[in-house]
């Protein structure tokens, strides 16, 4: 069994305050949640209006199914936000 772990760092420059960033953080968590049955949650950045971290982990049986996962999980995010992705790390462990 391998767990594999992603990170989007996400840049929203309308946003101004924390109020609207939590609005957007919470919407494509539950999404990727719902979409892929994953834990997802805001890592870093809680304070900065225009920065998002979002964490995301999968238990999948193997490397490829990881990659596949991983895969599918980016596309879906950057389809399914207006955000800017900054950076994405991807993980198996």
């Amino acid at each position: 069994m391998k767990i594999a772990v992603m990170t989007f760092r996400l840049h929203a420059p309308w946003v101004h305050s924390l109020k609207e960033k939590r609005m957007i953080v919470k919407s494509i968590v539950a999404k990727l949640q719902n979409r892929f049955h994953v834990s997802a949650a805001e890592t870093d950045e809680q304070d900065t209006h225009q920065i998002a971290v979002i964490g995301v982990a999968a238990i999948v049986p193997n490397n490829a199914l990881a990659d596949s996962v991983m895969d599918e999980i980016s596309q879906f995010v950057e389809g399914n936000t207006e955000a800017e992705i900054l950076d994405e790390t991807r993980e198996i462990r």
